[in-house]
């Protein structure tokens, strides 16, 4: 969330940000947590005034008893009692006002960078680049589901007989494919220097107020009501969360982790072309790259992490864009983020794989993640995420792109991973 400092020193910096995003009532929000946080600080100085005086006089009374000024001693005990419990009450008020300023906070969502395009959705995002190789299909060329049925590698009958809909079975050499491509995502992080992490996927509230996923993604999460414990959307909940309430030393970071995790999402108001075979699930894989860095270095890391992703797309050869998202398209929490699509050449269409984001101090002052500089202050954190990569769309841009009258091709790079270079 935006820290105090942030929305009374860059007030209007911070409402610009705000409707770059779109957000609604701005102003409104802004002028109720400063209002909120006056009413906490005049709170505050008069409780402090008020415990100063209760110190004073509790050291005088011993000694007017002492000088036999009994009369004077009794007025100041009841003075004390007096004080005491208006402090009560001065407490309660500042709690209050302190709790109902965080709830407010956290309704805000995170302010742009500067270098964020303005526009309302997807079709205001800037194509920054485009790479891969061009596929040229057979004139007869199938989208992934008829391909995933005629060579027996996913069934999403099954899957709705057992489940519902948005829950594939894979099969066979589809499984071996899923498996393939997360042990490929693995190795190529820790190649890059991430240290692999193998987490829960159930958090509990908490984690999700952490990185932002409550209160805003609330109802697309699935959420265990007896034991109040939420499946997670992405392993970006449970990894950051390591470093919730933390101080970190300046020579740990950037700390940098991988995670392999199934993916739990609603997706509730999904429907039509968009959510045939592969295209949207309520649970998938992901592999998940997570950097907490120094807000000095962030920037160099988020463009690491771009260079690692584009290098996943170019090794698996297939055709692929980076978007910079707009203000209106971004999540709720980034500053600034760039999705990676593929190209779908049998449906005629980009396939969203992976988002990078820089989320700047936003979560870490949610997780109260902190690192001490060379000055042996405490400051926040930056925190990074990104897919390396998710797996559905994947899987169907590569079975779609790679038919041949013979079966599908398998990328070199996978070859090692799947035990075979053909599917047929």
């Amino acid at each position: 969330m935006l820290t105090i400092k942030q929305i009374t020193e860059n007030t209007e910096a911070v409402l610009r940000g705000l409707e770059k995003k779109h957000f609604k009532n701005a102003k409104e929000t802004i002028d109720q947590v400063i209002a909120l946080n006056d009413k906490r600080r005049s709170t505050q100085n008069l409780l402090d005034k008020n415990l100063a005086e209760v110190n004073s006089l509790s050291r005088t009374i011993g000694q007017l008893m002492k000088e036999g000024k009994k009369e004077e001693a009794e007025s100041a005990r009841a003075r004390v009692a007096e004080l005491k419990e208006g402090n009560k009450e001065l407490d309660a008020v500042m709690t209050q006002a302190a709790t109902e300023m965080q709830n407010v906070l956290y309704t805000i969502p995170n302010v742009p960078y500067d270098e964020v395009p303005e526009g309302i959705g997807a079709d205001d995002n800037v194509v920054e680049k485009m790479g891969g190789m061009e596929t040229e299909l057979p004139k007869d060329a199938l989208p992934h589901w008829e391909l995933a049925k005629k060579y027996d590698l996913i069934d999403f009958d099954l899957g709705v007989k057992i489940t519902g809909a948005g829950f594939p079975v894979y099969k066979g050499k589809g499984a071996q494919l899923q498996r393939a491509l997360i042990n490929f995502f693995l190795d190529e992080a820790r190649k890059s220097g991430y240290t692999e992490i193998m987490p829960p996927t159930v958090v509990n509230a908490a984690s999700g107020y952490g990185t932002g996923q409550l209160p805003d993604k609330e109802g697309q999460m699935y959420h265990c009501e007896v034991d109040d414990l939420y499946l997670i959307p992405t392993a970006e909940v449970p990894v950051t969360n390591i470093y919730r309430d933390v101080i970190l030393e300046d020579k740990q970071l950037p700390i940098m982790n991988c995670a392999y995790t199934q993916c739990f999402r609603r997706e509730a108001g999904s429907y039509g072309k968009d959510v045939r075979g592969l295209n949207r699930l309520h649970e998938f894989s992901k592999v998940e790259l997570v950097r907490i860095d120094k807000p000095e270095h962030s920037k160099q890391s988020h463009q690491e992490m771009l260079n690692h992703v584009e290098g996943l797309l170019q090794k698996l050869e297939l055709p692929y864009r980076i978007l910079r998202l707009c203000g209106g398209d971004m999540s709720f929490t980034a500053a600034l983020c760039f999705d990676f699509e593929v190209y779908s050449e049998a449906q005629k269409r980009w396939l969203e794989v992976s988002s990078v984001s820089n989320f700047d101090t936003y979560q870490a002052n949610r997780l109260k993640c902190r690192y001490r500089n060379a000055d042996k202050k405490t400051e926040l954190c930056h925190t990074l995420n990104g897919s390396a990569l998710a797996l559905p769309r994947i899987v169907a841009a590569l079975l779609e792109n790679n038919q041949t009258p013979e079966g599908i091709r398998i990328p070199k790079a996978l070859v090692p991973y799947c035990g075979f270079d053909i599917i047929d």
